[in-house]
């Protein structure tokens, strides 16, 4: 077989077969098959798509492009959770030390930003000190002593979906149902996960704008965990607007920690609420849904999930003076406040738009490898249904150079639609697939 071949036959509309996939994907991960053919193999799949088969084999083959972590030394049983990507979601951050705290062990491999998506790994880089880094061992040892991890994904783990990753971020290939599924199922399965809450985006700031899209994504990933024996659950959830307040690295540590010490934003610890209690039902701590959510919030008001945020941080290096003090947390030089042009009802508050400008400001990547300015990054201090008067304020830019406010400025406005007359709040889930 050649890597050419199978190009051309997916840019042709073909169904690859089993030994095509697993041959150009073993060829990819051992650096005998290049980038650039990787890439054009990335976008034909994009363009033509895949059938379930073609997406299973898919995600089989990156699972079986390295090591996969067996958990049972450590742990009964291992629960994991994973978001397809938006802005401003900074669930983990809030989900793995409250369902810790709930007594379900949790070990988590994150990954970077995807596109205008920001990435828990970046995010968790604003502590000064934290190590995204640990070896297998090490997420062992931790999640048997501490119950709790949060570490970027090992290069032993999945490798192919490593590199393929980095590739669809600057190559235009991020929003493809094959790509996105096998992606996130190939990490959670050679991860060790026994059972999987996938929250699945939908929305103007998803990479799936369209509730049916997503629903077939969301059926496709349960299916595949189905198929390699994990018990999954998918949270279909709104993107239409940020989650949360903060939209930026450091900013959203803020707000994760103020939600950690139960004063976050309403709408954003709701979401919270709902992923954790689907995995304190997957994890058997309960197999009521009001019960567990009930468990979480406990564990917010009586302080225990912030104690077990603190325990992960220390555990893995990070300096808690900047969680007690989040003020020390870096800081952008230039922040504006924005002010509300007029009056009325907001009826979208457009999250590409949003998560876009946070990119531009240096928050997230527009090249491989560019480095991330954890300070800078958006406050958007009002959600759709919200009535705003005239001359209130809107939202906050925090940028690195004064000449970045303008255009920021400008596209912000842009992203906020208005309403004479009253406007429902959306919701936060759409629907659970189980």
């Amino acid at each position: 077989m050649r890597a050419a071949e199978i190009i051309i036959k997916k840019r042709d509309q073909g169904e690859l077969t089993t030994a095509e996939i697993e041959f150009f994907i073993q060829g990819f991960t051992a650096g005998e098959i290049p980038d650039y053919q990787a890439s054009a193999w990335a976008m034909a799949v994009f363009l033509n798509g895949m059938t379930a088969r073609e997406t299973k084999d898919l995600t089989m083959a990156m699972v079986n492009s390295g090591e996969t972590l067996d958990l049972s030394s450590a742990v009964e049983i291992a629960v994991d959770k994973h978001s397809s990507g938006g802005v401003g979601d900074k669930t983990t951050l809030v989900v793995e030390p409250v369902v810790a705290a709930c007594g379900l062990p949790v070990g988590k491999m994150s990954g970077r930003g995807l596109g205008f998506s920001g990435g828990t790994l970046d995010k968790m880089e604003s502590i000064p000190g934290f190590r995204v880094d640990l070896s297998t061992a090490e997420f062992l040892e931790q999640l048997r002593d501490h119950g709790l991890v949060l570490t970027g994904q090992t290069a032993d783990l999945a490798p192919a979906d490593g590199k393929l990753y980095a590739l669809r971020d600057v190559t235009g290939t991020v929003n493809s149902i094959p790509l996105i599924a096998s992606s996130i199922m190939s990490k959670k399965i050679a991860g060790g996960a026994d059972a999987i809450v996938l929250d699945v985006k939908v929305g103007l700031g998803a990479f799936m704008d369209d509730l049916e899209e997503a629903r077939r994504l969301a059926r496709l990933m349960v299916e595949i965990g189905e198929l390699a024996d994990r018990r999954v659950v998918a949270l279909l959830s709104d993107m239409n607007q940020p989650l949360g307040r903060a939209v930026g690295n450091a900013l959203e540590v803020k707000e994760a920690i103020a939600t950690l010490q139960n004063r976050g934003p309403e709408s954003f610890l709701e979401h919270c609420l709902d992923v954790a209690a689907q995995m304190l039902i997957l994890g058997e701590i309960t197999e009521e849904e009001g019960k567990a959510r009930e468990l979480a919030l406990n564990s917010l008001e009586d302080h225990s999930a912030w104690e077990r945020f603190l325990e992960l941080v220390s555990a893995q290096g990070g300096d808690l003076d900047y969680l007690k003090d989040p003020e020390k947390l870096p800081a952008a030089p230039v922040v504006e406040v924005v002010e509300s042009p007029r009056t009325g009802y907001l009826e979208r508050i457009h999250a590409r738009m949003v998560g876009e400008t946070a990119v531009q400001l240096g928050a997230g990547r527009e090249v491989k490898g560019q480095p991330i300015d954890h300070a800078v990054g958006i406050e958007i201090l009002k959600e759709v249904g919200d009535r705003v008067e005239e001359g209130e304020e809107l939202l906050i830019i925090h940028a690195r150079d004064r000449s970045d406010l303008e255009p920021a400025r400008k596209k912000l406005l842009e992203a906020h639609g208005w309403s004479e007359v009253p406007v429902n709040p959306l919701p936060l889930v759409y629907d659970v697939l189980r």
